[in-house]
């Protein structure tokens, strides 16, 4: 089967698994405005949220293509989640904490699928610690060559 087949095949069947628990753009869409709407009157987020978010409708549009993507293998999303966390340049533990509790609770009120809630909160917990890893890589300057060996930046 050809690469493009193959990948086609693979997408379609992430589709229907995401679609057998109960996942689709209209619970995507409803998920992230509901956390962002959240997020914006969280005392602690939001002000981050609102000096790094110039055009609310665009970002929320991207959010729901970056699950999207994830949920469903839309393809849609395109961008680097990493780039922007490290320019943002304090976030610490506690930040990704508060957002994974306002994410989970957002999923116990939203999400009515058990499966689907399991879902996506695995995927925000991998993201969060993801991103908190690189972002703890970039500020201590280290980084790994290719054969695997972690080194400071200067050496």
């Amino acid at each position: 089967m050809p690469t493009t087949e193959y990948a086609l095949d693979a997408r379609a069947e992430k589709s229907r698994r995401a679609a057998s628990i109960g996942i689709d753009d209209a619970l995507i869409s409803d998920l992230v405005e509901t956390f962002y709407a959240r997020v914006r009157a969280d005392e602690g987020l939001g002000p981050i949220f609102d000096a790094h978010v110039a055009d609310w409708p665009r970002h929320l549009a991207r959010m729901k293509d970056f699950w999207a993507s994830i949920a469903l293998e839309s393809g849609r999303f395109h961008g680097n989640p990493m780039h922007k966390h490290i320019a943002i340049g304090f976030l610490e533990r506690a930040h990704f904490d508060a957002w994974l509790d306002l994410f989970s609770d957002t999923l116990d009120d939203v999400v009515p699928q058990d499966e689907a809630r399991r879902f996506f909160r695995e995927r925000a917990e991998r993201i969060a610690e993801s991103l908190r890893i690189g972002i703890e890589i970039e500020r201590s300057g280290l980084r790994r060559n290719r054969m695997g060996e972690t080194r400071n930046a200067d050496g």
